[in-house]
């Protein structure tokens, strides 16, 4: 394993056990004929995947001294938002997936209507709480990160990304697309843990042009590696079918620029990425660990 890599794995096994135990609580099974719907959302979101998006929410809230407990919520509602992407985005209608995360797709587990019901319910869950004071005690504070996700979840964000994605199995983009495309199915929701960070610690919006910066770049850099990771990697490794890209015609970084050049770009990013951290010391080694991650992770 990379260096990089063994340097975050204690960070990367901490946050995946508090975002294990923080969603384990707030989806507790009813005893009513709801229980199934949150049977399905548990099997989702409840082991496996990275939890790279939490452990930036709370890599950046540590730079501005964020309450760690107030930390977590909002990085279990980004992770509830992601989960709920994932859902949908493995339908029959969608990308028609039958793995994720090393285990059975939830429509796979659970049929269709249930997990178009749980993919719901993780959107809404979200929300509801960044919305809870116990989140922040500011409510303005709790409105700005509402709205930010909002942004990074919607038509200008991740769902619009999802559309474009869609086109993409008909239409021919360019290197141009191709970036806007990632920039909004995947880049956003990145961003905005970055962002989430900020907020939480007041930083004013103009006080947050590096973190945008280093948010964007690290967001390119992962969407890269993600491409080569479908192009070279293992489904067992992934946890998910490899090769989907190319067997559905797709314009990606890869076969636009090549593996070669594709994985230089991605370097170029991280670097880049790692730059816009310059005024902060080692208080941002985390990030900084986090952004050379992007590339060397195998899954």
């Amino acid at each position: 394993m990379p260096r990089a890599s063994l340097s975050l794995a204690p960070a990367l096994d901490r946050i995946a056990g508090e975002i294990d135990r923080a969603l384990d609580s707030l989806l507790a099974i009813p005893d009513d004929p709801r229980a199934p719907l949150f049977r399905a959302m548990r099997h989702a979101a409840i082991g496996g995947g990275k939890r790279l998006r939490p452990l930036l929410v709370c890599a950046t809230c540590e730079l501005f001294n964020v309450d760690r407990a107030a930390a977590l919520r909002v990085a279990a509602a980004i992770e509830c938002m992601h989960v709920y992407s994932l859902i949908h985005d493995d339908l029959p209608a969608m990308d028609d997936d039958d793995m994720r995360r090393g285990k059975p797709t939830v429509h796979k587990q659970f049929g269709e209507a249930t997990a178009i019901l749980a993919g719901d319910a993780l959107h809404a869950l979200a929300f509801t709480v960044l919305a809870e004071e116990r989140t922040h005690p500011d409510p303005f504070v709790r409105a700005d990160l509402i709205l930010e996700l909002g942004r990074a979840s919607g038509p200008d964000g991740m769902a619009g990304g999802q559309m474009m994605d869609l086109a993409a199995e008909t239409t021919g983009f360019d290197l141009a697309g191709v970036t806007r495309l990632q920039q909004l199915k995947t880049g956003a929701l990145i961003a905005f843990c970055v962002e989430a960070g900020a907020i939480m610690g007041r930083v004013p919006p103009e006080g947050r042009k590096g973190l945008r910066g280093y948010a964007r770049d690290i967001g390119l850099a992962y969407q890269i590696a993600d491409d080569l990771l479908d192009a070279e990697g293992s489904a067992a490794a992934a946890g998910k079918k490899v090769g989907k890209d190319a067997a559905a015609g797709k314009a990606t970084f890869v076969s636009l620029l090549g593996a070669d050049r594709a994985r230089a770009q991605a370097g170029l990013l991280v670097e880049q990425a790692i730059a816009h951290l310059r005024p902060f010391g080692q208080e941002a080694d985390l990030l900084r660990a986090i952004a050379r991650y992007t590339v060397e992770r195998d899954r």
